[in-house]
């Protein structure tokens, strides 16, 4: 493994398990539009939310819109936090910044849910950018939150970045920015799913994480 020195970290499905909240939102837009639920729920948990209304349900982009608003009114008011933290998160965060990392977050939530998230779990304080999608829609692909991150961060030499996520969006928008991906196993993916997409490395738990990383 390099020897990295700045690791961007997904959000939902990496650091907090956001799936009861984010579920329970899309039902409740999905009922209210009277559109039926998809078949396998769970893929709505990662991607994109505007892709989530428009691949999964068949919205169009009037809808899709539409859906994004009634989702939203509810996640900021009750799904935000129904949510919690993985189990050694807190533990992997802190050596990490222990041991000289950069810490970021690259997610495709909306930055100003993010922020709330980590501040309400106090994980806030390990990152120095917590970096999200637009609130009005725009910088909503993965590749564009993660671009946005080094920006903000004054990156310029990408050789020693890592991208941590579950999903294959994750591995995707991190390998369309030219940096490679480590892909976790107690989120939402699966090992196949990883592998299919070219995850450049594959890790169990936060502690094996974190040391593939200090002890390099």
């Amino acid at each position: 493994m390099n020897d990295f020195n700045t690791v961007l970290f997904d959000l939902d499905g990496t650091l907090t398990d956001s799936a009861p909240g984010i579920i329970n939102c899309y039902r409740h837009a999905l009922n209210a539009m009277g559109f039926e639920e998809p078949e396998d729920i769970m893929r709505v948990v990662g991607p994109p939310l505007y892709d989530s209304f428009a691949e999964l349900c068949g919205m169009n982009s009037e809808q899709v819109q539409e859906a994004v608003r009634i989702y939203r009114q509810r996640y900021a008011d009750t799904g935000l936090f129904e949510n919690k933290v993985y189990d050694g998160i807190p533990e992997m965060l802190k050596r990490l910044k222990d041991s000289g990392k950069r810490l970021m977050v690259a997610t495709s939530k909306p930055e100003v849910f993010a922020v709330r998230i980590l501040e309400k779990f106090q994980l806030a304080e390990y990152f120095e950018v917590i970096g999200g999608a637009d609130i009005n829609g725009s910088r909503n692909e993965k590749s564009e939150v993660i671009e946005y991150v080094l920006s903000r961060a004054g990156i310029t030499d990408r050789n020693e970045v890592l991208m941590v996520g579950d999903r294959s969006h994750d591995i995707i928008g991190a390998k369309k920015c030219g940096i490679p991906c480590m892909a976790v196993l107690w989120g939402y993916g699966s090992r196949e799913e990883f592998i299919q997409h070219g995850a450049d490395f594959i890790t169990e738990t936060p502690q094996a994480l974190t040391d593939g990383l200090i002890y390099q």
